[in-house]
């Protein structure tokens, strides 16, 4: 086939689901064209060495990639966001029409910065087959608040209701935004889940070295470590409350840095939490070491409707690094990490429930907790591996491509006998 890739990010920017989805298609004998912009995620300014121009392609065997100017404010804004998506919408327009024009079916990294991009390729290009990949609902994505956010709230919302009932084919990235897009018009039939994949480079299962297990590990105490955001959405002040109350038992590292990194830290210091320790944020290529180092990873977020229907990264890189998981959250993240048998899980937001839960994690034996790890390891595989991720939407291309096909020749059928179509 020749498959069109739409996606607002494409490595080297962080995107690796694009990115690899777009390799193994071709490693797989299809020819694919990537219409994406240049990388500036997540400073917000382009990076070193790039330079936005208009005729900007890449080749490799059977892979190009198309690249076109956006605005990159860098400021982070909600103005800058809206004029980095509205200026790619933009500049997609101008260019998709000549170099997506005759794919066989077209994949959408659905984020909410790529709504009105794909919404105009699809007006472009007519009714190529399409399979939309949702990453996010809105209003997670929503730019501002006031009379100007709930104006742009309300464009995006009936954007992607439009998309949702144009697209013959949605992968979901969680079980339950399956019921999101269908209650945003999606026909429930053409809704699959994809679970999202992990870089398998890097995330692969390891022994700590001598220096990991120096920065996480304080003597033979039990360790479960948080590694990433530390942000709105994780709610690490309930894993300080929880840990704090354990003091002489567990030791909670936190690895990465975020909006909300002052906050926890100004709790851990009043609660005096000793137990509670913050290590800098650390390259991806350097995390298995830090994974195998730990005991448990911790996986948490907070009780919002919008987040029930999605699994963090961070879930897939420690199942498969085979690191057992302690699970703080509500919906799919807790479902899953409980159908592997993975690990520990409890209610969102609830210290004294997520501290038993560190007690309990704390007196299992380590041969127990192997047993975790081994069984998420498995469950990645079967479910949310990159070969099973690439082979269900490598279907969903397929199954896309055949119902238009049937759709077109019913129609000319239809107008040589006279019949409406």
């Amino acid at each position: 086939m020749k498959i069109g890739i739409l996606s607002y990010h494409f490595p080297p920017e962080p995107a690796f689901i694009p990115g690899s989805l777009a390799e193994e298609l071709a490693a797989r004998g299809h020819e694919v064209r990537v219409l994406t912009g240049f990388p500036d995620y997540p400073g917000g300014h382009v990076y070193p060495g790039w330079q936005q121009r208009w005729r900007h392609q890449t080749h490799s065997e059977r892979l190009t990639v198309r690249r076109v100017p956006r605005y990159a404010g860098g400021d982070g804004s909600a103005g800058a966001r809206m004029a980095s998506w509205l200026s790619f919408a933009g500049s997609v327009a101008l260019t998709g029409r000549r170099y997506l024009g005759d794919v066989d079916a077209l994949y959408v990294f659905q984020l909410p910065a790529v709504t009105f991009a794909a919404a105009g390729l699809l007006r472009l290009l007519g009714r190529v087959p399409t399979v939309l990949h949702v990453q996010d609902v809105w209003p997670e994505g929503e730019p501002s608040r006031g009379v100007d956010g709930r104006r742009w709230s309300g464009r995006i919302g009936t954007t992607l209701r439009r998309l949702y009932a144009e697209a013959d084919g949605i992968a979901v990235s969680a079980p339950s935004m399956g019921d999101l897009v269908t209650d945003g018009g999606a026909e429930p039939g053409r809704v699959r889940i994809v679970l999202n994949w992990t870089d398998e480079r890097i995330f692969q299962p390891t022994e700590p070295s001598r220096a990991a297990r120096q920065l996480i590990r304080r003597g033979n105490r039990c360790v479960v470590m948080h590694a990433g955001t530390i942000g709105v959405r994780q709610g690490l002040e309930t894993a300080v409350r929880a840990a704090a109350a354990l003091d002489d038992r567990l030791d909670l590292v936190l690895v990465g840095s975020g909006a909300e990194e002052r906050r926890v830290r100004g709790l851990a210091a009043e609660l005096r939490a000793d137990n509670v320790r913050f290590v800098e944020r650390h390259s991806p290529v350097d995390m298995p070491q830090l994974y195998a180092a730990a005991d448990y990873q911790l996986v948490m977020l907070r009780d919002l409707p919008e987040l029930r229907g999605m699994v963090p990264g961070k879930l897939q890189a420690a199942l498969s690094c085979a690191s057992p998981v302690v699970a703080s959250a509500g919906g799919d993240t807790v479902t899953l990490v409980e159908r592997a048998r993975a690990g520990l899980s409890c209610p969102p937001e609830d210290w004294a429930a997520l501290a038993d839960r560190f007690w309990l994690a704390s007196a299992i034996p380590p041969a127990a907790r192997a047993d975790m790890g081994r069984r998420g390891r498995e469950a990645y595989l079967r479910e949310m591996s990159l070969r099973a991720g690439v082979d269900r939407i490598e279907q969903m291309l397929y199954d896309a491509s055949a119902r238009a096909a049937r759709t077109a020749k019913r129609n000319e059928q239809n107008s040589q006998t006279g019949f409406p179509t």
